[in-house]
């Protein structure tokens, strides 16, 4: 009974209650999420998995507070903040970036609207700048800039905001294969080495399996949570993981679970 009390669960940083939404387009409705439960711990890396138009996207917009869903709650370190914004870290799709403002200008973006004084933010993001190889690039423009490395500063702008949960909405997916497998290996190292929590949004299976502790796999329409995967390989992960035997078992039961859902089961 005493050693049970020792083993501390994480707490949750993020919880979706029953999240649906529903829009009116041209006066039809179209329903788009439906029941959806989703939970990130502390210091958790959890990706959601789904085909294009399944709502991926319309989850952040939720979480961040842009959009309010047609029902359920969202909730942030045990607070219901519905509808609330700011309370999060965002990284989009695409890099985002301003282009008049220089690396070093936009990496600090983020805590110059927290309210951060300017000295400290520019110190700090100069260090980081360094560790995750873009030192020597600080005055630079974005257009002078590879698309991976502009994504590796959008994902420091994100990584140095103030707040504790990251949301990273498909930010690999414009990359060409050679670049996205070196920006995941770099994720995984920043991430063990920060463990922020992490809802990392993606249509790729595979991706999915190797950045995460879990993964919600969205099908049907309107989307459900049709599976919700535990990933077992242990941390530090490396891209070899993904010819395990089990990892291509699990590859294949989101693969079916999605096409099922897609009606070509």
């Amino acid at each position: 009974m005493g050693n049970a009390a020792e083993i501390e669960t994480p707490a949750n940083k993020l919880e979706l209650r029953s999240i649906a939404k529903t829009y009116r387009i041209g006066g039809q409705t179209a329903d788009v999420l439906h029941g959806i439960d989703l939970t990130v711990r502390d210091r958790e890396f959890v990706s959601v998995v789904g085909p294009s138009g399944s709502g991926k996207s319309t989850l952040f917009y939720m979480i961040g507070g842009l959009t309010e869903p047609s029902a359920g709650s969202v909730w942030l370190d045990g607070r219901d903040v519905t509808g609330e914004r700011g309370l999060i870290s965002y990284m989009p799709q695409h890099d985002g970036l301003f282009p008049w403002r220089s690396i070093l200008d936009n990496v600090v973006l983020s805590q110059e609207i927290a309210g951060r004084s300017k000295a400290a933010a520019r110190r700090d993001a100069r260090e980081w700048l360094q560790r995750v190889g873009l030192g020597g690039y600080e005055e630079a423009l974005p257009h002078q800039l590879s698309g991976g490395m502009r994504q590796r500063a959008s994902f420091l702008r994100a990584l140095l905001s103030p707040r504790d949960l990251m949301c990273l909405d498909e930010p690999f997916g414009a990359l060409d294969a050679l670049t996205r497998l070196e920006m995941q290996q770099w994720l995984l190292r920043i991430w063990e080495d920060n463990r922020r929590s992490v809802l990392f949004v993606t249509h790729s299976i595979e991706e999915a399996l190797l950045l995460s502790d879990r993964v919600y796999v969205l099908a049907g329409r309107p989307a459900t949570v049709a599976d919700v995967v535990d990933v077992p390989f242990g941390r530090p992960r490396d891209e070899a993981v993904t010819s395990d035997s089990a990892f291509l078992s699990l590859k294949k039961r989101i693969y079916e679970t999605l096409r099922a859902g897609s009606g070509r089961g």
